[in-house]
């Protein structure tokens, strides 16, 4: 390919890593940013997403004598948005007479400077991968100044083959809530990345997950493009309750299933909610899978797991090859390495999913997801994680994302039972449960968990949000798995014994702030 001449304030179309090429302009990196070494590059500004880049002159094509054939491959709403900012910049240039003021690093006519936002800096490495931040994010900040193993998989606009640039396919991240991190088994993070609101570590272990990557999406707020696959849905509990109707109302086609139909009759009610909805109804287990092409579950436990696919109509019997089964239950490893195992048997596909949350988490559609598996499974998932959750990791082997999760849980748990702890020896010692709350949450420990579950407890309603019974459960089978790694657990023993009297005391279908109901008794 020719070399391509350009100068400041040049239109051009810019290729980073692995994404469509987007349009922007050459401008003028700040003074203190130092240019890549080895690397003949321009400082480029991309339009409608403000992101800046240095990027490679064998990645840049001017602006105006490939328009065309950019706008003919990429179709994405954003990426419309992008072009239309060029459009309007060109109309004002125009109107200005051909001279262009700008105000990045320039300073006024009095010759004061004019205060400028922070930048947005992407950067790539020399995989030719990329960590990139939200552009629908208001607040930029500079990325990690070292260089990163951090892979975006969602695109900026959709993809497809462009002369004169090595690109490959890559799934469109829609939602702008989402973030999307694959742990594979094959490299090992080198570094870590900046989002705007918070910092992701990546910390090498000599576990099974050894590298991370990354991706924020770039489109508009609830813009995802569903996938055309049928899906269904067996559990309607107050976490399936809420994702189901996140991927209705996303514009997936979702065939439903609640197992206490048969024996709860105000629960044909609840299906009926989703019938209204937008849903199909399935009979049994087997029609639902036998009928869809990726079929979630969301259970309660690991016999209702089993029951779900092995008993009377169950899973297995309408699994055939090819069908992907989910499972999104909080269970033991080996629950869900006999579930893999039965439903590869018959040649299906099988990823396990659970989700961190509580009913309005699931209700808001920001779970945050933890898949194992079937790597192809997680993929064709894509726009239904979307529809759920704000963020999905995928941890690699089978069994992975059911250790995690119960060590995300036995932490909460453990946690939730020492704020009930803290609010009950501040009772009994004279101090006011709420300048204890008021202190706890200007301090490092402040959060919406601790408020809202501290509020629970202050108004008496423990109406239901994660059931008391469940977080339980979750602590059981973490002390089991660390009984079988011959680790100790003795925090988590504690606080499970907790929960077991608060469960002695009728408190297991409350919310499990009710634990501290357990102090006062």
């Amino acid at each position: 390919m020719a070399t391509v001449h350009l100068r400041i304030g040049d239109l051009v179309w810019g290729k980073l890593g692995r994404y469509p090429p987007w349009p922007g302009k050459v401008v003028s990196p700040p003074k203190d940013l130092k240019k890549p070494r080895g690397k003949k590059c321009h400082f480029v500004k991309f339009f409608g997403t403000e992101d800046h880049a240095w990027i490679k002159v064998e990645q840049l094509k001017p602006y105006h004598p490939h328009k065309e054939e950019m706008i003919k491959i990429n179709k994405g709403k954003r990426f419309q948005q992008a072009v239309d900012a060029v459009e309007d910049f060109l109309k004002k240039k125009e109107k200005q007479g051909g001279k262009e003021q700008s105000s990045e690093g320039k300073g006024d006519s009095k010759g004061k400077k004019t205060p400028t936002k922070p930048l947005k800096i992407l950067e790539e490495d020399d995989e030719d991968l990329s960590a990139l931040k939200d552009p629908s994010e208001k607040d930029l900040t500079d990325s990690d100044p070292e260089p990163s193993s951090v892979e975006r998989l969602g695109g900026l606009g959709t993809t497809g083959p462009v002369s004169g640039f090595k690109w490959e396919s890559s799934p469109v991240r829609d939602d702008p809530h989402f973030h999307h991190f694959l742990l594979s088994q094959t490299e090992k993070p080198a570094s870590s990345m900046e989002p705007i609101s918070k910092r992701l570590k990546i910390v090498e272990e000599d576990t099974r997950s050894t590298s991370i990557q990354a991706a924020d999406s770039t489109a508009i707020n609830g813009s995802i493009t569903p996938t055309d696959k049928r899906i269904g849905f067996l559990g309607l509990g107050l976490m399936g309750s809420g994702i189901v109707s996140n991927l209705l109302k996303m514009g997936h086609v979702v065939t439903v299933w609640n197992r206490t139909v048969e024996k709860v009759p105000q629960d044909n009610q609840h299906c009926d909610l989703f019938i209204q909805e937008g849903a199909r109804l399935g009979r049994t287990p087997a029609e639902v899978v036998s009928m869809c092409d990726i079929t979630f579950s969301c259970v309660s436990d690991p016999k209702a797991a089993r029951d779900l696919v092995l008993g009377p109509s169950g899973v297995l019997q309408g699994i055939r090859p090819g069908k992907c089964y989910v499972e999104m239950s909080t269970v033991d490893p080996e629950t869900i390495t006999e579930l893999s195992q039965v439903i590869s048997s018959r040649g299906g596909r099988f990823l396990e999913a659970p989700v961190a949350g509580s009913q309005q988490v699931s209700n808001e559609g920001m779970l945050v997801i933890l898949a194992a598996g079937d790597r192809t499974v997680y993929e064709d998932c894509s726009s239904c994680f979307q529809a759920m959750g704000k963020t999905s990791f995928f941890l690699g082997e089978v069994g992975n994302a059911a250790r995690m999760m119960l060590i995300l849980n036995m932490v909460q748990g453990s946690f939730m039972a020492t704020i009930a702890e803290g609010l009950t020896l501040a009772q009994a010692t004279g101090q006011s449960q709420h300048t204890f709350l008021d202190i706890l949450s200007q301090g490092q420990m402040a959060s919406t968990f601790v408020d809202q579950k501290c509020q629970n407890i202050l108004q008496g309603n423990f109406k239901p949000d994660y059931y008391l019974k469940h977080i339980q459960k979750d602590l059981r089978l973490a002390i089991s798995m660390g009984d079988t790694a011959n680790h100790p657990t003795p925090m988590a023993a504690a606080a499970n014994e907790v929960y077991k009297r608060a469960k002695a005391l009728d408190q297991s279908d409350n919310d499990m702030s009710a634990v501290y109901r357990a102090y006062i008794h």
